[in-house]
């Protein structure tokens, strides 16, 4: 099934890429470029995310779209490569396109900040507006933050945060494994600065960054994991790298936990299933299960009609809050024009499916929203890729225990 699902994903890709250079196609639409991989070690990301924007957009188009027109995605192929990214971007605005979403990698993330800044200020006729919806390295709100820049995700230190806070107490000694670029490494410099404030009995036993995306035999790393003792395995490590990694170690009857920021997304319930009962825990933005705890009848409603047709979990609700405060943006604006409607969301708070009121900050474009500190077991309504287990929030981070610090400096053009 899953691999029908990634089928499904390429041909949509296919379609969005075959009508992208006929501007003429659709031309009442609001078009939003999204770019993430759908190719590589990674596209099963891409691929997913692709579904969940098709159902979303296909919500908000019956709602009403924005200014009375309907919105169109128009999927880019980045490869999870920067260079390649930039080179999409490059035919986003060639297409006059005014918005571009990306949601995988980091790395991606910061040569997008830089490279619509920098054709912002070279084409101010020709703008376009970054919606970051999962490129999460603290840095991109905080030192690289920009005006054209809008995460309308949780950062990384918002999740170290949340995953430290989320421990169980008897927690002695944590192994942290995580991937060597932007994001692994910011994963690792703020996980180290949540344990040494909140869980100073806590021992690091081992600190390491593996290759991202390239290791494909993880029975060294297992080895390691056996040899530290470790009670935990603390990584930011996700899909494939995730996976492979969790199912070697499965597949070798380690006895230990995963305590992640990332194993809620794609393949990572079936490749721990009954191993991981009680024992995997991940850092989760939704999952159904929060609707019960919340009495939320429209969430609810929104996570069934997934669970429908789809073998994966509906955890992305803030792509919901992203295109509510973006319709919101255009009709305040009245226009498209990503200045106008960049200034309609600085500030912008919303209500979520959850009832949780988001803020999108003004001071660096950060989404202040909740954060669940999920564990992996029976006893739910909604289980996880039917694994007969999912989700139970143990630990919740209000959006007021989120509101963290920034030291972005936002620099903000003056027309």
């Amino acid at each position: 099934m899953i691999q029908n699902l990634r089928r499904a994903g390429l041909a949509a890709f296919a379609f969005g890429t075959l009508f992208a250079g006929q501007p003429a196609i659709a031309a009442d639409t609001i078009k939003i470029a999204y770019i993430d991989p759908f190719s590589g070690p990674f596209a099963s990301g891409g691929d997913e995310f692709l579904k969940v924007f098709t159902m979303i957009i296909a919500r908000q188009n019956e709602l009403g779209g924005a200014l009375g027109r309907k919105f169109e995605l128009v999927p880019f192929d980045d490869k999870l490569q920067p260079a390649e990214a930039l080179i999409a971007l490059k035919s986003v605005t060639d297409q006059n396109i005014p918005f571009v979403m990306q949601c995988t990698g980091s790395n991606v993330g910061a040569a997008l900040i830089d490279g619509v800044s920098k054709h912002n200020a070279r084409n101010p006729d020709n703008r376009v507006l970054y919606l970051n919806c999962g490129a999460l390295a603290t840095e991109l709100t905080n030192e690289k933050c920009d005006f054209w820049q809008f995460r309308f995700t949780s950062n990384v230190d918002m999740r170290a945060y949340t995953r430290v806070k989320g421990l169980p107490a008897d927690i002695k000694s944590v192994y942290m494994l995580n991937q060597d670029y932007l994001f692994g490494q910011s994963i690792q410099h703020d996980t180290r600065k949540w344990l040494e404030k909140l869980r100073p009995d806590i021992k690091i036993v081992a600190d390491e960054l593996m290759p991202f995306g390239k290791v494909q035999d993880f029975s060294s790393y297992v080895a390691k994991i056996k040899a530290s003792g470790a009670q935990s395995v603390v990584t930011g490590n996700y899909n494939r790298d995730l996976n492979l990694l969790i199912k070697a170690t499965v597949d070798a009857g380690l006895d230990v936990r995963f305590d992640t920021f990332l194993a809620h997304l794609i393949g990572g319930p079936t490749a721990i299933g009954a191993a991981g009962e009680n024992r995997l825990s991940s850092v989760v933005d939704y999952h159904g299960n929060v609707a019960v705890d919340h009495k939320a009848p429209e969430a609810e409603k929104l996570t069934a009609e997934w669970r429908k047709s789809h073998d994966t979990d509906f955890s992305e609700l803030p792509f919901v809050t992203m295109f509510d405060m973006l319709t919101k943006a255009i009709n305040m604006a009245k226009s498209t024009d990503p200045m106008k409607v960049a200034m309609a969301l600085e500030g912008m708070q919303v209500t979520d499916l959850v009832g949780q009121v988001n803020t999108m900050r003004k001071d660096d474009h950060q989404l202040l929203i909740p954060l669940y500190a999920s564990v992996f077991t029976k006893d739910i309504k909604y289980d996880s890729e039917h694994t007969g287990f999912g989700w139970k929030t143990g630990t919740e981070a209000t959006a007021a225990d989120l509101t963290l610090p920034t030291t972005c400096q936002m620099k903000r053009p003056t027309s």
